[in-house]
């Protein structure tokens, strides 16, 4: 278990904190939150632990699409770096929000185009910085291209905090209507990674999942990057113990990466699904153990690091069918996970006969395990 955090539980919230050296991290997961809670949670953040949010992930009803102006207008001198995709129907109990937040440490927004983009935060062994809400600005290109321009776009808000592509840790993708071209989107992220060099290093950690969003956007995206400041930070991918490596039937991007700091050890554990050691779909059909199966996978790469589900901040579960929400909430009440930080919501997986995506990130603080 994670010693350091303070845990505060309210109705569907969760809230861990957790110091560092020099500066603190707050971790916030807000069940059914809407846009006006999570501009207050912001808010609140702000005066109650002078804390900035870095990133937030905002998974809406569809219904709010309906008028984005005035959804927009919540958030209006935030400066809120928002990732905003649609996380199910209004009233079916999915969505909700999470948000990380910074406090102690030099911060600077990183705008593009007039628009909040992301955040750097320079603490003393990194830089780490956070992107959210990239996408094309042409909605109309082919979503193959607009993947191309989402891409280039992440390069160029990097580039404002002085980090390239090759210091992106981990990625989360939103693609619209996923299934029809998820394939031209591997062939575009596999280019652009080998052009950049990516493949140089560990690859990122990666959810790539099926979800529309209120800019049109074929994709949306948003990234988690690390400059070292010092040798003693280290990246490394960190392999499935239950899983092959998804390069294997396709897909860049490695099962989790660890970063490893004086401080701590963050573990980002990618989408992960109910595929076998030779990247089959297991269990086609039965949901209860595709999630069974899935968390055992996961479950395995966090022990494979030292860690447990006590050290997760943030967990998010993708479900095809609403209904299937219930299934996930008989798991976590049976194996005693019925305080992990999780937001359910509603999205295409990448495969058709998959039902059920989970991702997490842990972190452990090094001191107190000295």
């Amino acid at each position: 278990m994670a010693e350091s955090f303070i845990a505060e539980a309210g109705p569907g919230l969760r809230l861990r904190e957790m110091p560092r050296d020099g500066m603190r991290e707050v971790f916030v997961t807000h069940v059914g939150a809407t846009l006006g809670s999570l501009a207050a949670t912001a808010q609140h953040l702000g005066n109650s632990r002078s804390a900035r949010v870095a990133a937030a992930e905002y998974f809406a009803p569809e219904s709010e699409a309906a008028d984005p102006a005035a959804a927009c207008a919540l958030l209006r001198g935030t400066e809120l770096p928002l990732t905003w995709v649609h996380g199910g129907a209004a009233g079916n109990g999915l969505g909700g929000a999470h948000l990380r937040a910074v406090a102690g440490a030099s911060v600077r927004l990183l705008i593009l185009a007039g628009r909040v983009v992301g955040l750097a935060v320079v603490g003393p062994y990194a830089v780490e910085c956070t992107l959210t809400g990239m996408h094309a600005s042409d909605t109309s290109a082919s979503p193959a291209q607009q993947a191309r321009l989402t891409y280039e776009r992440m390069e160029q808000a990097l580039a404002l905090a002085g980090l390239e592509f090759r210091h992106v840790v981990r990625t989360w993708l939103f693609l619209d209507d996923i299934l029809s071209w998820y394939g031209d989107f591997n062939r575009v992220r596999t280019a652009f990674y080998k052009q950049r060099g990516v493949f140089d290093g560990p690859l990122p950690a990666s959810t790539g999942i099926g979800s529309s969003n209120p800019a049109g956007a074929a994709v949306v995206a948003g990234a988690y990057a690390v400059q070292p400041l010092t040798p003693q930070v280290t990246v490394q991918a960190v392999p499935s113990p239950l899983q092959c490596p998804a390069p294997q039937y396709g897909s860049s991007f490695s099962r989790a990466v660890e970063v490893v700091m004086p401080d701590l050890r963050r573990l980002l554990v990618s989408g992960t699904a109910s595929v076998g050691a030779d990247g089959r779909t297991m269990h086609v059909g039965e949901v209860s153990a595709q999630v069974a199966r899935t968390c055992e996978v996961v479950a395995a790469i966090l022990e494979s690091r030292g860690m447990d589900w006590g050290d997760v901040t943030r967990a998010t579960a993708y479900v095809r069918h609403p209904e299937d929400e219930r299934v996930f909430a008989q798991f976590c009440a049976a194996h005693g996970l019925t305080e992990l930080p999780v937001i359910v919501a509603q999205a295409v997986v990448c495969r058709p006969d998959l039902l059920f995506e989970l991702e997490v990130d842990a972190v452990r603080g090094t001191r107190a395990e000295v």
